[in-house]
Formats: C-alpha cells, sequence, structure tokens
C-alpha cells in the first residue's frame, strides 16, 4: 500500500482545510478491509476478495478505483467516487447511506442503491440495473444510461435528465418524480406512482402509468398498449401517442394530443383533445358518457 497526504475537497463534511491520508495502487482485500475509514482517498485502489471493504465508511475520496466483491459501501456518509467500476460480484454495492456522489462510472452490479438519501449520478452507465434505486430519496440522475427490471422503486424526489433505460416495471411506487430528454423503453412504468411530471420524452411500453394520481406528460411522444389507465388526474400537452390503444380507461383526463389516437377506451371523466380518434368507446354501463368531453378537428362530443 502507498501512502501520502492529500488535501480533502471542501464539499465533504469535516477537516476541509486539513490534509487527509491517500491510499494509491492497493490491492485490498478481506472482510471489512477498510472498516470504518474516514477523511481518506482512494487512488487506483481495488477492493477484492472480502465482504463490505467500506462499511460505515464517511468522509471518502474513491478516484479511478474498483469494487470486485459484494456490499463495498453500507451504513456510509459523504462519499465521492469518480472514475469507478463495481464488476459483477460487487452486488448490493451502496445500500444505507446517505450523500453519495459517483461520476463517470459504470456499475455492473445489480441492486445497487438501496435506502439511500442524497444520492447524484452524472455520467453512470448501470449494465445491469435490476431492483436498483429501491426505496431512495432526494436522488439526481444526470446522463445515466441503466438496463434492468424493477429501477428505482419506492423512490422519492427524484430528477432525471437524459436517462436512458431499458427495463420493465421502473418507478413503481415512486412519488415526486422528474424526468426530462429521456428516452424509456419499459413495461408498466410509473405503476401506483404520485406526482409525476414527464418532459421532453419518449416512452413505450405497455399498461403505462397505471393505478397512479397527478402525473404530467408535456411535449412528449408515448407508444402504450392500454396504458394510461387508472389514473387520478392525468395530463398530456403538447404531447403525441403512436400505436397507443385502449387509452384512459377510469381516468381522469386533461389531455391535448397532436396527431390521431388510435383508441380511448372508457375515460371516467375530463377533456380529450386530439385531431383525430381510431376508435372511442364510453359505455354507459362501465362510466358516465356525460363527464368527458371529446374534442377533435371537427367535431366536439359529450
Amino acid at each position: 500500500m502507498k501512502e501520502h497526504m492529500v488535501n480533502i475537497p471542501k464539499t465533504l463534511e469535516s477537516n476541509a482545510d486539513q490534509d487527509i491520508p491517500e491510499t494509491r495502487q492497493a490491492l485490498l482485500t478481506g472482510e471489512r478491509a477498510e472498516f470504518f475509514a474516514h477523511d481518506r482517498h482512494y487512488v487506483d485502489t481495488i477492493f477484492d476478495d472480502g465482504e463490505s471493504p467500506l462499511k460505515h465508511a464517511h468522509n471518502v475520496m474513491l478516484e479511478s478505483s474498483s469494487f470486485k466483491w459484494k456490499y463495498p459501501l453500507w451504513y456510509c456518509r459523504n462519499i465521492d467516487a469518480k472514475y469507478c467500476t463495481w464488476f459483477e460480484m460487487a452486488r448490493a454495492g451502496v445500500w444505507y447511506t446517505d450523500h453519495i456522489t459517483v461520476e463517470n462510472s459504470t456499475i455492473e452490479a445489480p441492486k445497487n442503491f438501496r435506502r439511500c438519501h442524497g444520492v447524484a449520478l452524472r455520467n453512470v452507465d448501470f449494465v445491469n440495473a435490476e431492483e436498483t434505486l429501491w426505496a431512495c430519496s432526494d436522488v439526481t440522475l444526470d446522463n445515466v444510461s441503466a438496463h434492468g427490471d424493477y429501477l428505482a422503486m419506492n423512490c422519492a424526489d427524484v430528477k432525471a435528465d437524459n436517462l436512458r433505460l431499458v427495463g420493465n416495471y421502473p418507478f413503481d411506487g415512486a412519488r415526486n418524480v422528474e424526468i426530462s430528454n429521456s428516452r424509456l423503453i419499459s413495461k408498466d412504468c410509473f405503476w401506483n406512482c404520485e406526482n409525476v411530471t414527464v418532459r421532453d420524452s419518449f416512452i413505450s411500453g405497455e399498461y403505462l402509468a397505471w393505478n397512479s394520481r397527478n402525473v404530467t406528460f408535456e411535449n412528449c411522444t408515448i407508444e402504450s398498449l392500454q396504458g394510461l389507465c387508472y389514473v387520478d388526474n392525468l395530463v398530456l400537452r403538447n404531447c403525441r401517442l403512436i400505436n397507443t390503444t385502449l387509452a384512459f380507461e377510469y381516468s381522469s383526463v386533461d389531455v391535448d394530443v397532436h396527431g390521431t389516437i388510435d383508441s380511448v377506451f372508457n375515460p371516467a371523466s375530463g377533456v380529450i383533445r386530439a385531431d383525430a380518434i381510431g376508435e372511442l368507446t364510453l359505455d354507459p354501463e362501465r362510466i358516465d358518457p356525460s363527464a368527458t368531453t371529446v374534442i377533435t378537428a371537427n367535431v366536439t362530443e359529450r
């Protein structure tokens, strides 16, 4: 292990004006190899062959370093990781950790980030995002790509820009979510959610946003089979619905769509504006047709 002193960044919690130890080009092995580490900078360091190497760490910087075994960052706080790699066996990598920033890094392992607060991810690739970002709060995703099911279940206060997701069931049970400039290829996205706003994005997947409330799409292109159903207060502004059928069942809606909606099926109430609707179903045995106003290019129906 090679060690000398460096200056800790002002962003970390304590000892901001003091020199801190730097560990460089080390191979650290064994369970809890750096247990309770604090006020330390790791550079070009490999954590391998041992669980929980940085458990209970705080005020730690990681640069160009790698995790190769399970549970590397649990019960930590004030972690700054740049140009780092979580390899496939670094599973369940960051749990119960507060105030962590990860930049320009690759995370191959699944089940990362669980019950964390204050998570900032910038320029991060999740190779296997299965069951990642569960029950986290105060989350920022900036230029993040993810492949895997059940991303961000039960998260709160999430802001994402340029999120590129391929995976089903994301954001189930999430609340206070803002997404912009993103592409989501996902079935059952935004189920059981509250207070979701998506802007300038593309979403493709079946059964979009069921059983949610206060969901808004602005300037979005959406493809969905039987999507946007069972939503309380669904708003679409300046959107396009392509290859979208059986939309809005039992939803209260304020919809402004450019182009054609292939089919609308038993909305509960509200207003639907579109250039055209291929097939409109308002079944009086299921809903009150008079509660919904439908406005197309040449016809207004109640």
